[in-house]
């Protein structure tokens, strides 16, 4: 049924006017957010990506709205520290200033899988070096560690367990009030198998912004 849909949607973004799709940009720390439109590149649908970190029974959230690539609609996937989970959920809608569905991700499990994985989190450089290990539960089976910069603001890294498909996710760029999130590098690992790509993980994005803004 999801690739059902996936390929629905990809018929529907093709089959449009030849005229770039519109879609509203806004970020919101709720979930709704309102802004300007734009006119996004080809290959890319309206998009919602919504996150939120829970730190024990506190939790925040963020909503980013803007172009998403196709190849990143319909995502969701998590992550976990010591006392820190962060999930993620991205939607889409194909037209002209639509609003997408509100994204959902996935609920975390309690239960071991036997996966166990560092865990830090350094707000103040890229290196996140630690002798402390969670325990993965769920579908959390990748280690992951992800290294953020945001030019002349501030860097960060995280480690922890995080599902496959937070490792499958592409590269993303966000600006928010005038500031440029540039990248994130992250290496995932899976029983000595690792992977390396340029990311920028809505997660890191939310714990920055919540850093630097709030």
């Amino acid at each position: 049924m999801t690739s059902l849909i996936g390929f629905l949607t990809l018929i529907s973004a093709l089959t449009s006017t030849s005229s770039a799709l519109s879609c509203t940009e806004c970020t919101s720390t709720s979930t709704t957010c309102s802004g300007f439109s734009r006119d996004c590149p080809p290959g890319t649908l309206c998009g919602s990506t919504y996150t939120k970190v829970l730190t024990g029974v506190l939790g925040t959230e963020l909503l980013v709205r803007g172009c998403i690539p196709l190849s990143e609609c319909n995502f969701n996937g998590t992550m976990s520290m010591k006392e820190v989970h962060t999930g993620v959920g991205i939607s889409c809608c194909s037209i002209d200033k639509c609003t997408p569905p509100f994204p959902t991700f996935p609920t975390k499990s309690p239960n071991p899988n036997g996966v166990i994985c560092p865990s830090c989190i350094s707000d103040k450089s890229t290196r996140c070096y630690t002798s402390d290990t969670i325990q993965c539960t769920g579908d959390e089976k990748m280690c992951v560690l992800q290294k953020t910069e945001i030019t002349g603001l501030a860097s960060a890294a995280m480690r922890g367990c995080a599902t496959k498909s937070y490792c499958d996710l592409g590269s993303q760029s966000y600006n928010t009030g005038g500031s440029s999130i540039k990248k994130v590098t992250y290496t995932c690992t899976s029983g000595g198998i690792s992977a390396h790509k340029v990311i920028l993980t809505p997660a890191i994005v939310c714990l920055l912004l919540l850093k630097l803004f709030l």
